[in-house]
């Protein structure tokens, strides 16, 4: 458990991300909490670099919505501080923190009396060996060497009887992310936080996390994750949610998919999947709304790539087919297909059969005749 949170089993993937700002801000810290539980995150985690922030913890803990994960590096002090201001769990990292194994134990033993978890979360750059703020030894495998330090970690809290334990094992490389799970994954059953560190900005770093992260969790490996990237959290929280929904995860919500266009098509294909996409953002503003609609720019594949989605368009010159479920529902003027589209996605919200279903189940020609 992390705070009322479950974590690992059968309970559904969790989301994190982690805040940007100065912890021991206190109001700041809660009003950026707030934001990202709004925006998805189900589980928070704060930068703990000196005793003002551990201390901070307290005053932020009642204002928040969401577990408190308190980020511990180098200072087993800083854990206590934290532990007493009420976390909900405290991260240690193995390549920085395991050197101090009699206070790591007494972490343990704090965590444990308060119903405290704790994440070992190891990766790749703690592990290497430091002289000051220089990196002096490179050789070895970084992914053997961080797997062996968190196992050795783990082993110290099992010696103390704790075993309310996440485990996660990042690198920056994606191939080499799935190989540290994978590893860690077959010798221990704890529950894995699965995440590419320091993977970058924008797409390139959505695009690693998503090769590392959808591989693992395909395989069953994971149990929460953050999506790290540069820049603002929230786009952490969509990044991580749009993922668990491509995998069946999460439940989907809201999708507009389109083909990507070619020569067979007759229609602007990138405007019109705009202009979907602008009107069922509208529709579904201020309220839940599940729903896949589909964007076709011919004849050829549309109406079999549209048929899994609950309402979609194949369209051609001039005109346009709006579908269901491989059926059509109107044949449409181009200049009016958003707008038809938008009628039939309100009746299949208010779950009827749509305009026009009943005679092209019948297998009466729709309206206009002939092929668009």
């Amino acid at each position: 458990m992390k705070g009322n949170v479950p974590v690992g089993g059968d309970h559904p993937v969790t989301v994190q991300t982690m805040t940007r700002g100065d912890t021991a801000d206190v109001e700041a810290s809660v009003a950026e909490i707030r934001a990202l539980a709004a925006a998805g995150a189900e589980i928070v985690r704060v930068a703990v670099p000196g005793a003002r922030a551990a201390r901070a913890i307290a005053a932020i803990k009642p204002e928040i919505p969401v577990p408190l994960v308190a980020d511990i590096h180098f200072s087993p002090a800083l854990a206590f501080l934290a532990i007493e201001a009420g976390a909900d769990c405290i991260r240690i990292n193995p390549g920085n923190i395991g050197k101090h194994r009699e206070a790591v134990r007494e972490i343990c033993r704090r965590c444990r009396d308060r119903g405290i978890s704790m994440r070992v979360g190891g990766n790749e750059g703690s592990v290497m060996e430091r002289r000051g703020i220089e990196v002096v030894e490179l050789d070895g495998d970084p992914v053997e060497k961080m797997v062996g330090e968190v196992l050795e970690s783990l082993a110290i809290l099992e010696e103390e009887g704790f075993r309310d334990i996440v485990v996660s094992v990042k690198s920056h490389d994606p191939l080499d992310t799935i190989r540290a799970y994978r590893l860690v994954a077959a010798q221990c059953d704890y529950p894995l936080h699965l995440g590419v560190t320091h993977a970058g900005a924008g797409e390139p770093a959505v695009i690693k996390s998503a090769t590392a992260l959808g591989a693992l969790l395909a395989e069953g490996i994971g149990d929460t994750i953050r999506v790290s990237l540069t820049g603002d959290a929230a786009g952490e929280i969509r990044a991580g949610r749009e993922i668990l929904r491509s995998l069946g995860l999460r439940p989907r919500r809201l999708e507009v998919y389109a083909c990507p266009s070619c020569g067979r098509a007759d229609v602007d294909v990138a405007r019109l999947a705009a202009e979907v996409e602008e009107m069922v953002r509208d529709l579904a503003e201020g309220r839940e709304l599940s729903l896949r609609v589909a964007v076709m720019g011919c004849e050829v594949n549309g109406p079999g790539e549209a048929a899994r989605a609950d309402v979609g368009i194949a369209a051609g010159r001039g005109w346009g087919y709006i579908m269901r479920g491989g059926r059509v529902l109107e044949k449409v003027e181009a200049g009016r297909l958003v707008e038809r589209l938008r009628r039939h996605i309100l009746a299949f919200t208010r779950g009827e059969a749509g305009e026009g279903a009943a005679g092209a189940r019948e297998g009466a020609a729709p309206e206009g005749g002939g092929a668009p």
